[in-house]
Parts: C-alpha cells; structure tokens; sequence
C-alpha cells in the first residue's frame, strides 16, 4: 500500500495560476510562491459579497486510533466538486511540533489530501515564521523597554508575555533568561510557548483586515506595572513593526487537492491550547469565492467546534449550515475500553460501549448550539459490515443522517454518499451559544463545562478566581472564554473515555488574551508548550541526494 506522501508525489498537479482562473481570480489578485502555491489578495474579500453556505467538519474525541478529520473534510470538498457544486475548502496550517512530534502533518491522507503536501507541512509561505516573528519581537521590546530605564514602570515580576517557537520543546517551558550582567539585560524568569498558541497566532486568526489587525496588537497585554497597572503593546509601540511582519502573511494561501479542486490554507491555532480554527480571513474570502465551503475545527466538537461557535462565529458573524461528525469505529471502540492490539478485531460490544461519545457530541451540537448533523463514519479496511450496521442503525433512532466515507482509498468517489446526505442536511438556522456575553467570567466557564462536557462541578484555587475577578475590574469581563485542556476526554483528565458525567473540572491557570478578545482558562495537565514523544516522528524523516523527502505523513 502506498504511502500518504508517495501518493502525493506522484500526483500530477495544475500550476496554482489555472487553480485561481477557476475562482475567477487574475494575476493582479495573487502572488505566486513558486508553481503550486499563491497568495490571495486578502482585500478581495471586502470587495466581494459573500455567497457561499458554510459546512462545519469536526469530529469524536480523538484517540490513537485516528478519526481522520482532516481527510474527510478533504474528500467532502472534492466529492461536492464531483457532484458540480462550486465549492472551497478552507483549513488550519500544520505546525512543525505535531508533525516532527507524534501526530504528523495536516494534509490529509490516501486519495483525500492537499498538495503540494511537503510544502504544506513543513514551511509552507513563511506564514508561521512570521507570527513567530512577531511575537519574539514584541518580547525583545519588553526587555528592552525595562534595559533602557522603564519609564512605563514594568514589573519584571509580572511579565505574562512569553516568547515563542514553533517546534514541541518542553526544555523551554521555563526558563531564566536575562543573566551575564547588566549589558545583557534584567534576568528574569521567563517561558515559550508553541507558536500556534500565542496570542499573536489568534489575532492574526480572528482579524478581519491589516487595521483590525494592528488594533488588536496594540491591545494585547505584555504585564504589568509596580502599580498593578496592564501594561500593553501599543503602549510599547510594537503594533505598527510587528504588522509589518505580519503584512504579507495576512494574505491567505491557495493550493489544491489532488483532484486539482481550490482550498485555502491560512491559520494554525490549536484547539487543545488555542481556538483551533483557520483565519476569518481564509473564510469569508471563501465564503466570496464558491457556493460552499467546507472549514474545520480541530479536535473533537467540545474543543475546535465550541470554540468556532462560541469565539470565532461570534466575532465573525458566521454560522454554519451543517455540521459533519466525523467518527471511525476504530476510534469508538477506543472509547469503549477495546485495547489497542484488538481493534482491528470486530467486537459489537466495545463499540456499543464507546459510542456513548458520538451520542454526546450530537447531542451537544444539536442541543446546545441547535444545528443540523450528518454523521460521517470513516471507513477502515478493518471494519465490519456489522459494526457500520450498528452505526447507521444508532443514527437513525437519532433521526440523524449518518454515510460511511471512503475518501481515503477512493477520493471523490468515495465521498459523493456524503456530500450528498450533507447536502440533505444542511439549514440556515440561527446560532445558539453555549453562554451571553454579558454573564460573568466564571459562569462563562461553568456553562461551558456543566452544558458541553457534562462535568458536575468546577474547582477554582484562590488565585484563578483573584485572577478572572482581575480581569472583570479591568473591564474584560465581557469577552469569551477559550478552555485549554486535553483533546482525549469530555473532562479535564485524558483517561475519562466515551461520555463521563458529573466529574470535577480545575481551573489551573487563567491568562487575559485582550488582542484576540478571549479569556483563556487553563484546566488539568494541559501544556502550551507541548514535548516531543519518546520516538518523534522526526527520526524517520529524512531526504534523498534528489531532494526527495521520506517518511513525512
């Protein structure tokens, strides 16, 4: 069986230039990065009404056994282009910490990728290099305000703004930095986190053009003053230099699949630690472009999806017109406690067991947010033809559409059944949030964890809550909260599978994201600087005398 990546390289791609003459667009509105990828002038977006109806993929909790998240979203967007529907894929960029780390790229796999995909998983356009860029020289401008006297009066104690780099290296989580003597700086403590956590990586994301942008910037919040006092960018006067970086980044990218059918690529956040959307940006330029778009969110729906909804749909005012469950029985036997040597091994009664998880997402999105749902069940070739049975069956008491997807050995074909049954699906319907705006910051919090994970209570220590009633006195008390903890379970613990209840959440650690307009709360062992696995992906990557790289999937 060939691999992700040969299949990749044996495609035959279009040049990127005919991709965008079947999105109407000219010369003069993109920037070509060589053959196979472009920039769109984001200004296209202003100019253009939007048209297209908007298709949410999200998917179970995930487990090792993969849910294939991404692939689908893939093969869901070149089956509607086989079935002649106009339509755009719209995706988050990979980071280099999963993919030298555990997981591995974001491009897909088998027949159901975006290419070129060495490109997209390594440095793509330089775009994360950028938000990188950004954030470390906003934190060299901290330092060197307080080197070159402090006249804001900075406490080099409560510096909350961290450095970054785009790689999973657990060594950086502390650090003192600062020491050899007074020409060298103020030691202090200090930290990094990954990129696609910093707070730069969400304004960037959230944005909605280059002058929001900068506004935002200058709204972060670096620290604060001896006298308590939020101490921000603009006031350092970093906003205009670090838009500069950011300037051509903003613009979001084009490639295409293998079928040769139009996606865009821009904005990386992590759900786990961060928003896990692509940009707004990428999305209403796609929402102009085709008659529908096909987006995700990462992880599963209580993390990527309750923040596309509650955060990013909010601020944008988007709200989509279907959501795809995606859930492979694989992974819901995970869930019902099979171990990991028997699940290629048809067991009814593991599944059964651990299909209580995608039980609790449909309820949540149904629910909750009151949107329509088709269940896409990713076919392995390990699969039975019972269990399918089992899951269409379920669906149906459900009264929700449910299609087996086999994107991943068959590409377009092996989607039309969905695409189709998320064609059926699909209704404009208004929004609903998990929580108002208005409510308090720790209400905020409780809704989230009481409404989507079904946890029983919330523990807050005394100084998460001297923190958020901080943050409600300086007046942030009115913006959404973006929950960091583990991808693996509804509750704050990875080893609570399938549907827990009634469990207790902590509240480890709040931080004031006041550019990117959220309050992140922190809960159990959750990092925002992840580390490397005992054997990374990174040592079975390599490149041939050709310039051919290997082992990258």
């Amino acid at each position: 069986m060939k691999s992700d990546i040969q299949i990749a390289q044996e495609a035959t791609l279009q040049p990127i230039a005919a991709v965008a003459e079947k999105l109407g667009l000219g010369a003069e509105e993109i920037s070509l990065y060589g053959k196979y990828k472009a920039k769109i002038d984001h200004r296209l977006a202003a100019k253009k009404q939007p048209k297209g109806k908007l298709i949410l993929v999200t998917a179970i909790s995930p487990t090792p056994a993969g849910e294939g998240k991404t692939t689908t979203s893939v093969g869901l967007a070149d089956a509607l282009c086989a079935l002649g529907k106009s339509t755009m894929l719209c995706l988050r960029e990979p980071s280099l910490g999963p993919v030298f780390g555990v997981k591995g790229g974001a491009a897909g796999g088998g027949y159901a990728q975006v290419v070129p995909m060495e490109d997209i998983n390594l440095h793509f356009t330089g775009d994360l290099h950028a938000i990188g860029a950004a954030n470390n020289l906003l934190a060299a401008m901290i330092d060197n305000h307080i080197f070159q006297g402090n006249a804001l009066g900075i406490d080099p104690r409560r510096i909350t703004w961290k450095r970054c780099v785009d790689m999973n290296d657990r060594q950086l989580r502390f650090i003192t930095d600062g020491l050899g003597g007074k020409v060298n700086g103020t030691p202090r403590e200090d930290g990094f986190d990954i990129t696609v956590a910093s707070e730069v990586m969400a304004v960037f994301c959230l944005a909605t053009d280059l002058e929001d942008m900068k506004q935002r910037l200058s709204q972060i919040v670096i620290g604060y003053t001896y006298g308590g006092e939020p101490v921000t960018a603009g006031q350092l006067n970093a906003a205009g230099a670090m838009t500069a970086l950011l300037k051509d980044a903003f613009d979001p990218n084009l490639v295409q699949t293998l079928e040769g059918n139009p996606a865009i690529i821009h904005g990386g956040p992590f759900a786990n630690i961060a928003h896990g959307c692509n940009s707004v940006m990428a999305t209403r330029l796609s929402l102009s472009l085709a008659d529908y778009v096909v987006t995700e969110a990462g992880f599963g729906a209580d993390l990527g999806a309750e923040k596309f909804l509650d955060i990013k749909c909010r601020k944008a005012d988007l709200a989509p017109e279907a959501v795809v469950l995606v859930a492979t029985v694989r992974a819901l036997k995970h869930h019902g406690g099979c171990p990991k040597e028997e699940l290629s091994v048809p067991s009814l009664s593991y599944l059964e067991k651990g299909s209580a998880n995608l039980v609790r997402h449909i309820e949540n999105l149904q629910n909750v947010y009151g949107l329509p749902v088709c269940v896409a069940i990713n076919a392995f070739p390990t699969d039975s033809s019972e269990e399918h049975e089992f899951l269409t069956e379920l669906c149906k008491k459900l009264n929700v559409p449910c299609a087996l997807s086999e994107v991943f050995a068959k590409g377009s074909e092996g989607g039309k059944a969905l695409a189709q049954a998320v064609l059926d699906v699909m209704e404009q319907k208004p929004l609903q949030c998990a929580y108002p705006l208005e409510a308090p910051l720790c209400e905020k919090i409780e809704a989230v964890c009481t409404k989507v994970y079904r946890a029983g209570k919330v523990n807050y220590s005394p100084a998460t809550k001297k923190a958020l009633a901080e943050i409600e006195a300086m007046g942030y008390g009115n913006l959404p909260v973006c929950i960091a903890k583990t991808q693996y379970s509804f509750s704050d613990n990875a080893k609570l599978l399938a549907a827990p209840e009634g469990f207790e959440m902590t509240v480890r650690d709040v931080r004031l994201s006041a550019g990117a307009g959220f309050v992140v709360v922190i809960m159990g062992a959750i990092m925002t600087m992840p580390g490397l696995p005992k054997k990374p992906a990174a040592e079975n990557i390599d490149v041939d005398k050709e310039g051919r790289i290997t082992g990258l999937f």
